[in-house]
């Protein structure tokens, strides 16, 4: 059975502050549970009530999950998992193909920027520290699954963009037709923040600015659609 104190350390991993203090983080539901299992994420804890037909730690009661979850409408299952966090190693940006974000706040933007990552093989994801938390529930479940298979690293980005070899794309409306572009084997694509776009900092290290062609009234793209359009460009140009 769960105690008093390991019901409130599991509810303390919504904040942030407290995933940091512990080095840990919680997922809860069945899909998403499943998902970071078959992509064999090595959760540390399992916890689960009998209707929850998978792999478990530990047993508990409907009762002992209501008092644990973090959601309203509990599920039958909670995930515990160590964060860890892979240093961007030196040159790793010239090599092969970069989603790279800039103050992308919002967690369900991130979490589909992850996938759109993975859709297209991208060798890795970026964040700049001002990103959402990478390791919150809801940047998880929005990338359905794609958490646990893509390599993601966490710096500030004009100091790891500086001296890069490899071409860096910043999205902004005023950027050159991305359907122009060459076939690139090696390059940076830099998503900005929904509300500010590139950072200044950032976009002095950008080597060429990209955009997607309007043909109607909308003001801008979501950053997962914007994203997924340059890395389509991008593949098909490769070949």
């Amino acid at each position: 059975m769960l105690t008093k104190a390991g019901i409130q350390r599991l509810r303390s991993l919504r904040e942030k502050k407290h995933r940091e203090e512990l080095g840990l983080f919680v997922v809860e539901g069945e899909k998403v549970v499943a998902e970071l299992l078959a992509a064999k994420f090595p959760f540390t804890e399992i916890y689960a009530t009998a209707a929850w037909t998978g792999a478990k730690t530990l047993q508990i009661s409907a009762a002992e999950m209501t008092r644990a979850s973090h959601f309203p409408a509990p599920s039958s299952v909670l995930a515990v998992g160590k964060i860890s966090r892979e240093p961007l190693p030196a040159g790793a940006l010239d090599q092969g193909l970069t989603l790279a974000l800039d103050g992308v706040q919002d967690a369900g933007n991130v979490g589909t920027l992850l996938r759109v990552a993975d859709w297209f093989g991208l060798d890795r994801v970026l964040l700049s520290p001002e990103c959402a938390d990478v390791f919150s529930q809801k940047v998880i479940n929005a990338s359905m699954g794609s958490f646990a298979r893509v390599r993601l690293h966490t710096a500030s980005l004009a100091p790891a963009l500086a001296g890069t070899k490899a071409p860096v794309l910043g999205c902004d409306l005023a950027g050159d037709d991305v359907h122009n572009l060459p076939a690139l084997k090696h390059a940076v694509i830099v998503i900005g923040s929904e509300g500010q776009g590139l950072s200044p900092a950032v976009k002095a290290r950008v080597t060429r600015l990209v955009t997607i062609s309007r043909f109607g009234r909308a003001e801008s793209l979501n950053a997962g659609v914007a994203a997924a359009i340059v890395c389509d460009n991008l593949r098909r140009a490769r070949g």
